[in-house]
């Protein structure tokens, strides 16, 4: 079967249901756009002022810079990056996180280095985060190593240090 405006370097998945083609997805190489990183996220906070308290200490140490903090918006930049925290509509005050709903499972920073990974991990202690895997190496990819911890919801956030550009293959 030929389509038109598929190249040779494009390939075709189709999903089959017994012997009828179900659905049919058409992926090109070369032929679409690429981002560049993750602009920004937004996460919102159940209980604004405290996680408020805990972003302005974890985001800083991050080496991202605060550029907005009012009443409803904690936002900061750094590392190709942003990460704001805004309070909740009146009627999700003090709702809970839950992270095998629908929506965000958790929020991955990378570092420069495994010291990184290992300094942030000394820094929760004094911030009495909960952590929920101290540093080690993971099957993500080789040399893979990381740290899990949790904000203030429950909002379960990492560090990892991937030597290279491990599979960002295309990271500039």
């Amino acid at each position: 079967m030929t389509l038109p405006g598929i190249g040779p370097n494009s390939c075709m998945l189709a999903a089959i249901d017994g012997s009828t083609l179900a659905e049919t997805a058409l992926l090109t190489k070369g032929d679409t756009m690429e981002v560049n990183g993750i602009a920004h996220i937004f996460l919102t906070a159940s209980n604004f002022e405290r996680s408020r308290a805990f972003y302005r200490q974890l985001l800083p140490f991050l080496g991202l810079k605060p550029v907005m903090d009012n009443e409803g918006v904690y936002y900061c930049v750094g590392g190709r990056t942003a990460v704001g925290i805004r309070a909740p509509s009146p009627e999700h005050a003090g709702a809970s996180f839950e992270q095998d709903r629908a929506g965000l499972h958790h929020l991955c920073f990378r570092a420069r280095s495994r010291a990184d990974v290992d300094e942030l991990h000394a820094f929760l202690g004094t911030l009495g985060a909960n952590i929920i895997r101290a540093p080690r190496e993971d099957q993500w990819a080789p040399g893979y190593y990381s740290l899990l911890f949790e904000d203030p919801d429950g909002i379960r956030l990492e560090l990892n240090h991937v030597p290279g550009k491990g599979l960002l293959e295309r990271d500039k």
